[in-house]
């Protein structure tokens, strides 16, 4: 850590040049500046790329950022906040801290968190930017997670851990046995040292799969920031056998959409079948990555268009944690048909269980993106293929 990029000279410097051209900026500076212009453009970057992610970091001052795959790789404040509000306790270990966006969340629920980051300077500025942001209440080990709970009799509230989905021999892995630390190898080691453990895996990792790595799964959530599946979350309590919750939620601009359901209750639901009625559904990207298809279904009392298109239907419009659409039109797939029917030249389109792609139809009916219409291209109970034609209710 480079303390002489704090100085008031070098800040703002950082904050001068968010918008400047990086590439030409290191030209011209490394000429003739004093300053590690190399180094100011690493911080740059990274400060940059945090002014969504991470609007608290952002906005303080001498916050010292590491590079930019940190913070392409850390929590966003949404999802840390989130996940802060399933725990709580006297104390929790971070096993595997990274640049410390979840912990510090944690510890506004927690009375003491221990910051364990086996890389020596990203702990050192861990620690720099929790002194800035005044949470003296964590405690930041520059070793590793494991190690720790190996090295003492200690006993947590809970234990936090966010495996890395990089192997050195095997690259970029979605198995919970591949990841570092090899969670499913040392879970006995967890258990020892806490009741409560909760995981943050990939959204990339198999549900099923990782409930068959791991022991004592009570509940499993799936998150998505902005419709985009961003961490599944793996609460595990000691001695816990029962039937695994699943939670989905979709943070959408401080809003939450939420389905909740247990996996006994999807296995034992069927869903019933409908072509397209007067509105149609489509479920969050949470609620899909999930498998509530049956369980959805029953509970909102929908029809669903297909067993493999997750797309549904009602007579009445129901409140949906999803996008809703009016139905206008619906069709068979005939590609003179809709040319001469429907006239369009411009259309936002979706496939779902359907045999071609989005830019072989759009190349297909010559259709540019956008405007108010909105094309499903799908299967219906009868197995046709179908366009959908609606339009988005706000």
């Amino acid at each position: 850590m480079d303390s002489a990029l704090l100085n008031r000279e070098q800040q703002e410097f950082i904050d001068e040049h968010l918008d400047s051209n990086l590439t030409a900026l290191l030209l011209k500076e490394s000429k003739h500046s004093t300053f590690d212009i190399k180094a100011l453009i690493e911080q740059i970057e990274a400060k940059k790329r945090a002014q969504k992610k991470l609007p608290t970091w952002f906005a303080a001052k001498n916050i010292y950022y590491p590079n930019k795959l940190n913070i392409e790789q850390t929590s966003s404040e949404a999802t840390a906040l989130y996940k802060s509000n399933l725990v709580s306790g006297d104390s929790l270990i971070d096993l595997t801290g990274g640049f410390g966006i979840d912990c510090y969340y944690f510890s506004k629920r927690f009375k003491q968190v221990t910051h364990c980051e086996i890389n020596p300077r990203l702990s050192q500025i861990v620690k720099h930017n929790f002194a800035v942001l005044n949470r003296e209440n964590i405690r930041c080990l520059p070793q590793d997670g494991l190690a720790v709970l190996e090295q003492n009799d200690s006993s947590y509230s809970t234990i936090y851990v966010d495996p890395s989905r990089r192997n050195d021999s095997k690259g970029k892995v979605f198995m919970l046995s591949d990841c570092l630390p090899n969670i499913p190898k040392h879970l006995d080691l967890l258990f020892k040292r806490s009741k409560t453990i909760l995981i943050k895996t990939s959204p990339l990792l198999d549900i099923s799969i990782g409930i068959s790595e791991l022991q004592h799964v009570k509940t499993i959530y799936s998150v998505a920031l902005n419709n985009e599946v961003k961490e599944l979350l793996w609460l595990l309590e000691k001695g816990y056998n029962d039937d695994i919750e699943i939670r989905t939620v979709n943070i959408n601009k401080g809003k939450q959409d939420t389905f909740n359901f247990e996996l006994e209750e999807e296995a034992s639901h069927e869903a019933d079948y409908s072509v397209p009625l007067n509105y149609l559904y489509e479920p969050n990207a949470a609620i899909l990555k999930s498998g509530a298809f049956n369980s959805l279904a029953t509970r909102l009392k929908l029809k669903k268009l297909h067993k493999h298109s997750h797309l549904y239907t009602s007579e009445a419009l129901i409140d949906f944690p999803g996008r809703s659409f009016k139905i206008d039109t619906t069709s068979d797939y005939n590609v003179k048909h809709f040319k001469k029917t429907f006239k369009l030249t411009k259309a936002n389109v979706t496939t779902r269980n359907f045999p071609d792609t989005v830019s072989s139809i759009r190349k297909k009916l010559k259709l540019s993106d956008g405007g108010d219409i909105y094309l499903f291209f799908t299967t219906d109970p009868n197995n046709k293929k179908i366009i959908v034609s609606c339009k988005k209710i706000a």
